[in-house]
């Protein structure tokens, strides 16, 4: 978790392949722990092919059921069926707007948020910000994607620097 923390976290993201990728973890994470999730990320990365969208979105019965027997990833129905169609409805919003990057970040017009929190206790779970881009990704098909889930893909993507003030990484991560 430190070197998650110490290399990725908040740093701005612009790959699509990244970014689907944290979606996926971020679904996967809804009402567990993300040290579960990030435990089984190489897990996550077999058994989604690298995370390439187009392949995932191609998933059918059968890989369903494969990842449903995938011991290295959290095997609920749900959330194996959300990250297929998610992948789906990326490849939509690609087709509309480019890139995925290009959707997401005009959210935020391009740049990060820069928060100043001094405390944990401070920072939100969930923003009006994050229920908007929620509500706007359900809209285009994505599921397990609520405004919290929006909001933690949102920090560890970069799109708001949630890092707190007196951590090394705040004025690093800001200076992307």
């Amino acid at each position: 978790m430190q070197a998650y923390h110490d290399t990725e976290w908040g740093v701005p993201l612009h790959d699509d392949r990244k970014l689907f990728e944290f979606l996926i973890l971020e679904g996967a994470q809804s009402g567990l722990s993300w040290q579960l999730i990030m435990n089984r990320r190489e897990g996550y990365r077999t058994a989604y092919e690298g995370f390439d969208p187009e392949v995932v979105a191609g998933y059918g019965e059968a890989d369903a059921k494969r990842l449903l027997c995938d011991a290295g990833i959290i095997r609920n129905t749900a959330k194996v069926a959300a990250s297929i169609s998610n992948a789906q409805a990326f490849l939509a919003v690609q087709e509309e707007f480019g890139t995925f990057a290009d959707y997401m970040w005009a959210f935020v017009d391009g740049a990060p948020i820069q928060n100043a929190w001094r405390t944990m206790e401070e920072i939100p779970a969930q923003t009006d910000l994050s229920k908007a881009v929620s509500k706007d990704l359900k809209a285009r098909g994505f599921r397990f994607i609520g405004h919290i889930v929006v909001y933690s893909h949102m920090q560890a993507t970069g799109m708001v620097n949630d890092h707190l003030v007196d951590c090394f990484r705040h004025a690093e991560v800001a200076r992307h």
